[in-house]
């Protein structure tokens, strides 16, 4: 086939991701173009190879085994400016740098992103995870996904109402999860307009430091100093910063499940917040600490940041075993002392 002299064997995957953890993969394509992605499903499907879709290495733990069959790295490059009126309508492609995208958003003064500045990954993968930090979420200014069929070798374009996005979630990740490989994001952001924050931790930044709404640059300033205070953006000299970020999802429950969980916490001092369906979400980090694992605790070569205890980092010669086993412990002490159970967000290969 075309792309044989693209393939490669025994690619190690760890230095692929921001955990930094993995084994190799057997066989390996860094695809550029959509043909390539095309060719490289066929070539699996012909060698009879399981197809694993890597794309900027966040959100992802890898087994220590790596991964028997082919991945493919999507490299698909471009940023495309459809129009530009009242919104700007941008197409991404799916290997472009997440956080190169939201500065060149700012620059431009095009508001809907500027609080997911900061975020680890490519653009390609933000739908998929319904990415959202800071009281944003890319559900909120996606207006169509390019995506391809693996099934049929066809490409379709998804609305935003096509995508089924909800916390956290998409029809890429929970419905028709090894169906699609996201090839392009088109981005509907509001030309010259004002940052929403919804955050009080980051409303408190700006307020204190008098940055306006419509300052967008300094928005994203301050979006990415509160995040570096907590480990949150990736530096090489940060052991801290060596993880998938936040592993664990806020946990969202009815409010009878809020009151049962009251009743077994036996506090009423737990955060939750409140969402316009009568649910509430939950601090997962909160519960964490409240059932023993403080930042910094460690589990062999792997543990918990000292800036934030919902990121489990790599110390350094870290295992995918120990970080299975830490969430273990995490998962059954929060379970034992709250009644509640937190769920990973990474995907775990």
């Amino acid at each position: 086939m075309a792309i044989d002299h693209l393939l490669q064997r025994d690619v190690p995957l760890a230095p692929l991701t921001t955990l930094g953890i993995g084994g190799p993969a057997k066989f390996f394509i860094r695809a550029t173009t959509v043909d390539e992605v095309r060719e490289a499903i066929a070539w699996a499907t012909d060698h009879q190879q399981r197809v694993f879709i890597l794309g900027g290495g966040s959100n992802l733990l890898i087994a220590d085994e790596g991964f028997d069959g082919l991945v493919i790295h999507i490299d698909l490059r471009g940023v495309t400016v459809l129009s530009v009126d009242e919104y700007a309508m941008v197409r991404v492609a799916a290997g472009e740098v997440w956080d190169e995208f939201a500065a060149m958003a700012v620059a431009n003064r095009w508001s809907g992103i500027e609080c997911l500045s900061g975020i680890p990954g490519s653009a390609g993968a933000t739908p998929i995870q319904n990415v959202g930090a800071y009281g944003q979420e890319v559900s909120e200014t996606i207006a169509r996904v390019e995506a391809l069929d693996r099934t049929t070798s066809l490409v379709r374009s998804f609305t935003n109402w096509d995508c089924r996005f909800g916390y956290r979630s998409s029809l890429f990740k929970n419905y028709e999860r090894e169906r699609w490989v996201v090839l392009s994001v088109t981005f509907r952001l509001k030309v010259d307009g004002s940052a929403t924050v919804r955050y009080p931790e980051l409303r408190r930044y700006l307020d204190e430091r008098g940055i306006a709404l419509d300052d967008l640059t300094h928005v994203r300033d301050a979006v990415i100093a509160i995040r570096k205070r907590k480990g949150m953006v990736l530096d090489p000299t940060d052991p801290d910063t060596r993880s998938d970020g936040s592993f664990f999802m806020n946990p969202i429950l009815t409010a009878e499940q809020h009151d049962d969980f009251r009743r077994h916490a036996g506090t009423e001092d737990a955060p939750g917040f409140p969402s316009n369906d009568g649910t509430v979400k939950l601090s997962a980090a909160w519960l964490i600490e409240h059932a023993g694992f403080t930042k910094g605790f460690t589990h062999g070569n792997v543990g918990l940041s000292s800036k934030h205890s919902l990121a489990i980092i790599n110390r350094g010669g870290g295992t995918a075993r120990e970080v299975r086993e830490l969430v273990t412990m995490i998962q059954e002490k929060v379970r034992e002392q709250f009644g509640v159970e937190i769920h990973p967000e990474p995907n775990f290969v």
